[in-house]
C-alpha cells in the first residue's frame, strides 16, 4: 500500500467517502467485470460511483431515512456492490441475506433486523418474500435487479432500473449532507452468522471496524492497484465483503466476477493475479493433481491458475497445510488467514512477505490476541463489532472488558504466528473422559486421496467415529480395480470390499494419532455434502453439529 493512500484511508470517515474519492481518483479505469450471456462486460469507476448515486437518491425517495435497515436477498452480481454503495451513502445500513435462504429464514432475519426495504435478485428471491411479506409489518417496499410478477397488493415493487431514476433534485442533493454525518461508529451492517442450532444472532459492523479491516489487511496484500482479483464467494458472507469489495475499492483493483460453476475456466479468461478463496476449492484442485511428481505437478498448478497468478488467500475454514506446502512448492503461495463475521473478519493472516505454514500467520496491525488459560483465543482492537443487533445478553457474553470471546482455541508461538487448534464448542469428550479436537482428525482423514470430507463424532461415546465423504471417482476407478459396483443402502455405500479397502486406509492414517482419538468405525455417504441441505454454509464450511443431528440415529448404530 502506498503512503499516499494510507494517508487518504485514514482520513476517510467512512466506506462512502473512501468509494467516491477512489471513483474520482480512478475515473474510467475499470472498477468491475461481470459477466452476462457467457461474456465479460466492464463498468468504469465513475459510472460505479454514478449508479449509486442514482439509487441513493432513488431510496430517499422511497422514505429512506438514517440509520434504517435495506434487506439484501441476491445471488453475486455487480448490483450487489452498487446497491450496498447505494444503502450505505443513503445513511442507511444494509442486511445481507444468504441467497440460499429458506422463506422462513427471510422472515426471521428481515423481521428481526427491522428491515423497512429489501433489494432481491429476481422472481425466485421475491417469491420467498411474497410467502412471509404478512409477518413483516415493518416491511414498506421491494426492489429487483430483474423484472417480477408482484404477489402483493401491501408491498411497493420497483425495478432497479425505476429505482435509479426515481430519486429528485431533492433527494439528490442529501446524498452529500447524510454521507457527511457518518463516522466510524455509524452502523454499516448487519450480518446474521450461520448458527447451527437456534435463530442466528446479527452481528452489528460499523464503517470503523469495516474500513480499519480493509486497510491494514490491504498493507499486507503486496498487491498493485493495476492487479485484478477473481471474486466468487458470496458478498453476504464477511469475508468477499471486506476483502474482495471494501479492500479492492481501497486498492484501486479490478474485481472480476465469477462463479463457483465458471471458477476455473474464468481463471483461464481473466488471467487474475489474486483469488480469495476457501479451502474446499484447493483440495478439489489438489485431489486431482497431489499424485503427480513434483515437476509434473507445478505446471498443472500454474496452467490451472494462470500466468499472472501472484498469491492465493484463504479464509473461512481450516487449510490442511500440506496442500499450502504443495502450493509453494510449486512456487504459487496460498496464504491462510483467520477471522469471524463479529470481527470483520480478519484476524491474522499470512502474507508473501511472512508467513508460516499451519499458521494462519500474525494479528493484523493494531489487532490485539491473547490466549485465556482455557486456551480460548481472544482479541481486542477496532475490528471488534460493537455487539450483536437486538441481543444485550449475547454481546455481553462474547465481549468481556472489551476482549472478543471468539470460541475456538488456539496457541501463539514466540515469533507471534497464531494457531488454530480447534473450536472451543466443537470439543468433546469421550465416554473415557478423553478430550477429542475433531477438527484435527477430519483434517488428518480428509488428507487422504480417496477421502473428500469427514465429520468425527463419539461425546460420551466409548470410541470416536465418523461420517465419510469419500472421492467418488477414485471410488469408483477402485471398485473396477476390485471388480465390484458400489452398492448402496438410503445413503451409505456398503459393498463389503470397498467397506474394507477404505478401514485400512481410515487405520492406517489414524496411526498419527493416539489411541482414544482414532476413528475405530465410520459411515461412506454416497454423495457429498450440499449447500442446499443446510449442510454446508454459503461458504463451503462444513455445519459438523447440524450433519452430526441428521445422521446421529445412523451413527449410534455403530456403537451397538
Amino acid at each position: 500500500m502506498t503512503q499516499e493512500s494510507l494517508a487518504a484511508a485514514r482520513n476517510w470517515n467512512s466506506l462512502c467517502a473512501m468509494h467516491r474519492d477512489q471513483a474520482e481518483r480512478f475515473g474510467s479505469r475499470i472498477a468491475l467485470r461481470y459477466q452476462q450471456d457467457g461474456l465479460f462486460h466492464d463498468l468504469a469507476w465513475d459510472d460505479y460511483r454514478s449508479q449509486a448515486d442514482g439509487a441513493a437518491a432513488g431510496l430517499i425517495e422511497l422514505g429512506v431515512e438514517p440509520g434504517d435497515r435495506i434487506a439484501i436477498l441476491s445471488e453475486n452480481r455487480y448490483e450487489w456492490f452498487i446497491v450496498d454503495h447505494a444503502i450505505l451513502s443513503a445513511g442507511a445500513a444494509d442486511v445481507p441475506l444468504h441467497a440460499p435462504l429458506a422463506p422462513r429464514q427471510v422472515e426471521y432475519q428481515v423481521g428481526h433486523s427491522e428491515a423497512k426495504g429489501i433489494v432481491v435478485s429476481g422472481q425466485a428471491q421475491a417469491d420467498k418474500v411474497f410467502e412471509v411479506q404478512g409477518q413483516l409489518p415493518e416491511l414498506q417496499f421491494l426492489i429487483s435487479f430483474e423484472p417480477v410478477e408482484t404477489r402483493s397488493e401491501n408491498l411497493r415493487c420497483l425495478t432497479w432500473n425505476a429505482l435509479k431514476h426515481l430519486g429528485s433534485e431533492a433527494s439528490r442533493s442529501q446524498i452529500s449532507s447524510r454521507e457527511a454525518a457518518l463516522n466510524g461508529e455509524s452502523l454499516a451492517t448487519i450480518i446474521y452468522t450461520s448458527g447451527t442450532t437456534g435463530n442466528p444472532k446479527g452481528v452489528m459492523l460499523t464503517h470503523g471496524n469495516l474500513l480499519s479491516n480493509a486497510e491494514t489487511t490491504w498493507e499486507i496484500a503486496f498487491m498493485g492497484s493495476e492487479e485484478t482479483l477473481l471474486s466468487w464467494l458470496p458478498y453476504s458472507h464477511i469475508y468477499a465483503r471486506t476483502v474482495d469489495h471494501y479492500l479492492t475499492t481501497m486498492g484501486g483493483l479490478t474485481v472480476a466476477m465469477s462463479t463457483v460453476d465458471t471458477l476455473m475456466d474464468d481463471l483461464k479468461r481473466i488471467k487474475p493475479g489474486w483469488l480469495t478463496s476457501v479451502p474446499r476449492v484447493y483440495e478439489k484442485v489438489w485431489n486431482s493433481i497431489g499424485t503427480l511428481d513434483e515437476a509434473t505437478r507445478k505446471g498443472a498448478i500454474r496452467s490451472i491458475f494462470g500466468p499472472n497468478m501472484k498469491q492465493l488467500t484463504s479464509g473461512g475454514a481450516p487449510l490442511p497445510k500440506y496442500i499450502a506446502e504443495g502450493f509453494l512448492e510449486a512456487d504459487l503461495p496460498l496464504l491462510e488467514g483467520y477471522g469471524l463475521t463479529e470481527t470483520s473478519p480478519v484476524i491474522a493472516f499470512n502474507s508473501i512477505q511472512s508467513f508460516r505454514m499451519g499458521s494462519v500467520g500474525k494479528p493484523l496491525r493494531d489487532v490485539e490476541v491473547r490466549i485465556a488459560d482455557d486456551g480460548e483465543i481472544l482479541t481486542k482492537g477496532p475490528h471488534v463489532m460493537p455487539g450483536y443487533w437486538r441481543n444485550p445478553d449475547a454481546t455481553e457474553a462474547a465481549i468481556v472488558d472489551g476482549w472478543f470471546h471468539t470460541g475456538d482455541v488456539g496457541r501463539l508461538d514466540e515469533d507471534g504466528y497464531l494457531y488454530i487448534t480447534d473450536r472451543k464448542k466443537d470439543l468433546f469428550v469421550t465416554s473415557a473422559g478423553k478430550n477429542i479436537a475433531p477438527a484435527e482428525l477430519e483434517r488428518i482423514l480428509g488428507r487422504d486421496e480417496f477421502i473428500e470430507q469427514a465429520v468425527v463424532y463419539g461425546d460420551g461415546r466409548q470410541f470416536v467415529s465418523a461420517l465419510i465423504v469419500p472421492i467418488l471417482d477414485s471410488l469408483q476407478a477402485k471398485a473396477e480395480e476390485l471388480g465390484c459396483e458400489i452398492e448402496t443402502d438410503g445413503e451409505f455405500i456398503t459393498t463389503p470390499q470397498l467397506l474394507d479397502f477404505l478401514a485400512e486406509r481410515v487405520a492406517t492414517v489414524m496411526e498419527q494419532v493416539s489411541q482414544p482419538e482414532r476413528v475405530k468405525r465410520f459411515l461412506i455417504l454416497s454423495r457429498p455434502f450440499q449447500v442446499d441441505d443446510d449442510e454446508l454454509t454459503a461458504t463451503l464450511k462444513v455445519r459438523r453439529r447440524f450433519i452430526i443431528s441428521k445422521y446421529e440415529e445412523h451413527l449410534a448404530k455403530l456403537y451397538e
